[in-house]
């Protein structure tokens, strides 16, 4: 497949960088942390942090959008605190 990205931390960045806007327009955010193996590391900022949906959030906008991407990656994990 000649347009598949190459998974690696730079491109798992730029792909949660236009993820960003669509998780800012509710009043949260999400900041890339590591990508580690097969597991992008990230945390949700903003009203993302404390809402009873960001895991649904993370599993299902998230996740499955990396996914289409990136086939390999095995889950997205939100870390907690600063």
């Amino acid at each position: 497949m000649a347009d598949q990205v190459e998974f690696n931390e730079a491109n798992v960045r730029a792909e949660i960088e236009k993820i960003r806007p669509f998780l800012q327009n509710d009043g949260g955010d999400i900041e890339f942390v590591a990508l580690e193996g097969n597991v992008a590391r990230v945390r949700l900022k903003g009203s993302c942090s404390g809402c009873a949906f960001a895991s649904l959030t993370l599993q299902f906008s998230v996740e499955k959008t990396l996914k289409q991407t990136f086939p390999q990656l095995e889950r997205v994990e939100n870390v907690q605190g600063a």
